[in-house]
């Protein structure tokens, strides 16, 4: 039973239900971009290759992707799939590097070693006057007018063709080196519902309690298997959980996790780890229902909101310990490892708040569509500013867990299962 401190204490930090934005900027994409890097042209002689992307992302720009090093080469050919997930991002930026594998590597400021940047190129959103009809059709969320008056740098892309949301190749040139991108961009209308599986039998779209069950496991293979191979060879690897892994490494070890293949462990091992943390961030994103299920995320995110530090408290916990068995433990489980990541913040970059940026919306967006802002806003919320606060909303949850320094049993059952080293 839950106590009444959710329910007793209505005074809220009030979040504000608009985002000061001039009229004439673009708001940026919310969503996924799918990229594929093709290849490259243009580089005066063989070096090892790779190129990253990064996209802006409040204020500053975040590495979400990297190629493969194509060794000893001028034309490499990585083609290789990415997907990024956007939140009011308008720029994608292509940084193409040299390898240096020898001890005479170019350093930094802070005294970090550097690879060589050989180019650098982006795919930029119009800042162009937004139309009163474009405004209206963002507020109805069924237009990707934003992606439409996608830039190239030399010139505009054919409106039309984009509307279609289908695969558009282009050229990025790098002062006379050039990178051959393939683009699609997914509407978080879209790409953000969860669908569950028609195949009982799998773990992917399958409610958590169902796999656990069939297991007979306390959390589920995927995440245990997943959780292991990041902590044997990934906890210092820079952005981890944020650079996206390949698609199609990605997809392979949903499909083996799905049917329950054997040598799985083994492909994990000949896999980048962050295809390996992408594939767990996609298990929690193709749950029917969030970790935090639909019945409990309204009240989650009224708990967040609350000003008394101590009610606040009381309800988030007494909230988390109502979860159901399956998902509660899989949660604590996840929450351990997490805060061994932020441990190593100093070398992978992963804050505790960056981290809460990645699985936040993960682990607590709802299955239906409805929003959960309250009620008769006292100004206009259109479903960009709806989705920022929702998300922002996420991200403070998930942050407050992994910041409390303990989490109590509330009897002794429970807390024999929770610290038990079996799962």
């Amino acid at each position: 039973m839950l106590t009444n401190s959710c329910v007793k204490l209505q005074t809220v930090h009030h979040i504000p239900l608009t985002i000061n934005k001039e009229d004439d900027e673009s708001p940026g994409l919310y969503g996924f971009l799918h990229v594929i890097v093709h290849s490259a042209t243009g580089f005066k002689q063989s070096s090892n290759l790779y190129c990253t992307l990064e996209v802006d992302s409040f204020g500053y720009f975040v590495n979400k992707a990297k190629t493969r090093v194509y060794r000893d080469t001028t034309e490499p050919n990585w083609n290789e799939e990415f997907e990024i997930e956007l939140e009011g991002s308008q720029t994608l930026r292509i940084l193409c590097y040299e390898k240096c594998y020898n001890k005479m590597k170019m350093t930094k400021e802070d005294g970090e070693s550097a690879d060589k940047l050989m180019g650098k190129g982006q795919v930029q959103g119009s800042r162009s006057r937004i139309t009163s009809a474009e405004k209206q059709l963002c507020a109805r969320g069924t237009a990707l007018w934003t992606h439409i008056r996608c830039l190239v740098c030399r010139g505009k892309l054919d409106p039309q063709t984009l509307q279609d949301r289908d695969w558009q190749r282009t050229v990025i040139d790098m002062n006379g080196i050039e990178v051959k991108l393939s683009v699609k961009f997914t509407s978080r209308e879209f790409s953000l519902k969860r669908m569950p599986s028609r195949k009982q039998t799998g773990v992917f779209g399958v409610k958590i309690a169902v796999v656990t069950k069939r297991e007979r496991s306390k959390v589920p293979y995927i995440v245990r298997q997943c959780v292991e191979e990041i902590e044997r060879r990934g906890m210092e690897e820079v952005g981890i959980y944020r650079v996206s892994g390949v698609a199609t490494d990605i997809q392979a070890l949903k499909a083996a996790f799905d049917v329950n293949n054997k040598d799985v462990s083994v492909m994990m091992s000949e896999m980048d780890v962050n295809a390996i943390a992408g594939t767990l961030k996609l298990y929690f994103r193709e749950l029917p229902e969030p970790l935090f299920t639909d019945e409990f995320y309204p009240n989650f995110a009224e708990g967040i909101a609350l000003s008394d530090p101590v009610a606040k408290e009381s309800c988030m916990l007494n909230l988390l310990l109502s979860l159901p068995e399956a998902n509660l433990l899989t949660f604590l489980f996840l929450l351990d490892h997490l805060k061994r990541v932020a441990e190593k913040e100093t070398v992978n970059k992963m804050s505790l708040h960056n981290l809460a940026t990645v699985f936040g919306p993960t682990l607590l967006r709802p299955s239906e569509k409805e929003s959960k802002l309250p009620a008769n806003p006292s100004q206009p919320i259109t479903m960009t500013d709806s989705w920022s606060l929702e998300v922002m909303s996420q991200v403070q949850v998930l942050l407050y867990f992994l910041q409390l320094e303990a989490i109590p049993a509330p009897d002794s059952k429970r807390q024999s299962i929770l610290f038990s080293t079996e799962v």
